[in-house]
């Protein structure tokens, strides 16, 4: 997936004359917590957060502090042909809310955790009616392969599969499938050796 396919088009954004009232304001009204701050030609100039302003409000009221002085000069940011996947790992490395997504200088879009969290969510089928079944097993594509035959061959339609446990020898399978009944499923894995931790209709 790509991030033009996620992110938010024409989002918000503010100069560098506007104030922190202002920037707040534009928060507030909108429900976000991000910021591009732009040129009148739409080019990026920083980033600014809601947390950014309301650490500088109080400051300001009594002393020359302005929305240029809380800028987040020359931000991390992506190109919306960048994978979803650069973005998250960003987010997550760097330990930030939102990216400008920039093109050409100019920004074409914002895109936040909150985003990223939404598209894992359609990944997984989490809000969708799904059964699931959690299998342990090795790491050999033999013993996926196998699980992956034993559940088509029950009727399972597989609509995605995750795992845990990265770094052990035996990894969890969560088996995503379109809602069914899984005891049959359960009980032919368990019948080829199979650990089955979980199975929910």
């Amino acid at each position: 997936m790509k991030i033009r396919d996620l992110m938010i088009e024409e989002c918000l954004t503010i100069t560098e004359r506007a104030s922190i009232q202002e920037a707040l304001e534009v928060m507030k009204v909108n429900s976000i917590r991000h910021l591009p701050v732009v040129t009148e030609n739409n080019r990026l100039v920083g980033f600014v957060t809601l947390a950014d302003l309301r650490a500088g409000l109080m400051p300001s009221m009594i002393s020359q502090v302005s929305l240029a002085d809380l800028i987040i000069r020359d931000p991390i940011t992506v190109h919306p042909d960048d994978d979803i996947e650069v973005a998250a790992q960003l987010i997550y490395n760097h330990k930030i809310g939102g990216l400008p997504v920039v093109e050409n200088g100019r920004v074409v879009g914002i895109l936040t955790e909150s985003d990223i969290l939404r598209a894992f969510i359609d990944m997984m089928g989490i809000l969708t009616s799904t059964s699931r079944v959690d299998v342990v097993m090795d790491n050999s594509p033999d013993a996926l392969n196998k699980a992956l035959r034993i559940i088509g061959d029950c009727g399972g339609d597989i609509i995605n599969v995750g795992t845990s446990g990265r770094q052990a020898a035996n990894k969890t399978y969560c088996f995503r499938l379109s809602s069914c009944k899984t005891d049959g499923i359960r009980k032919a894995l368990e019948k080829e050796g199979f650990a089955v931790t979980a199975a929910m209709d």
